[in-house]
C-alpha cells in the first residue's frame, strides 16, 4: 500500500495559529482518535485518557486554561492515568508523560494527513484544566491539541524551517 511519504507529511505539518470557524466533523475526529489508539505505549499499558472538547461551552473552559487556544473550534486534552502507567524499576520513573506524548504525536500527524491544522499546547495551567474539566487527581494533563481547519492566511512561523545542524544533535556510540 502506497501512501504519503512520512517525511513529506512531517515537513508539511506546522503549528496552526489561525483557524476558520468550520467545525471539525465527527468522522475526522474519529480518525484522529483511531490514530491515538494505535500509538505505542510502555508495555501496552495504554494509560492515556483523552477528552475531546468541541462545544462552545467546552471551548470557553479551554480559554480559561490557556492563552494559546488560537480560537480553534476543537481541542483535545491528552492526559494519562497515574495508576495505569508502567514504572521503571531502576528509578521509579513512570511512562505517563512519554506515552501521552507519543499519542499526541500520532494524533497531530493524522490530523495533518486529513487537512486539519493543529497546535500542540503545553502552555496551560494544569490546575485550571483539572478544575474546569473535573479531572480526578489521578488524571494528569500533558498536552492540549487545539485543532481546526487552517484559515487561508495561516502560515508557519518563521522558525518552522530553521534547524540546527544534525552534527550538533546526533552522536554515535558515546557522548
Amino acid at each position: 500500500m502506497m501512501g504519503m511519504d512520512f517525511l513529506d507529511l512531517a515537513e508539511r505539518r506546522y503549528s496552526v495559529r489561525k483557524f476558520t470557524d468550520k467545525p471539525v466533523e465527527q468522522e475526522q475526529i474519529d480518525k484522529i482518535l483511531q490514530a491515538s489508539h494505535l500509538a505505542p505505549t510502555a508495555c501496552n499499558r495504554q494509560p492515556q485518557r483523552i477528552l475531546v472538547v468541541n462545544s462552545e461551552e467546552g471551548m470557553r473552559k479551554v480559554r480559561k486554561c490557556t492563552e494559546c487556544h488560537f480560537d480553534a473550534p476543537t481541542a483535545i486534552w491528552i492526559c494519562y492515568d497515574k495508576k495505569e502507567c508502567w514504572v521503571r524499576s531502576y528509578d521509579g520513573k513512570d511512562s505517563g508523560d512519554i506515552d501521552a506524548s507519543i499519542v499526541t504525536t500520532h494524533m497531530m500527524l493524522e490530523a495533518e494527513e486529513l487537512g486539519i491544522g493543529t497546535t500542540w499546547v503545553m502552555n496551560f495551567n494544569p490546575d485550571a484544566a483539572k478544575r474546569e474539566f473535573d479531572m480526578p487527581d489521578h488524571i494528569e494533563p500533558v498536552a492540549l491539541l487545539v485543532m481546526g481547519y487552517p484559515a487561508p492566511e495561516s502560515k508557519p512561523s518563521s522558525m518552522h524551517t530553521k534547524f540546527r545542524p544534525a552534527e550538533e544533535l546526533v552522536v554515535y556510540n558515546k557522548f
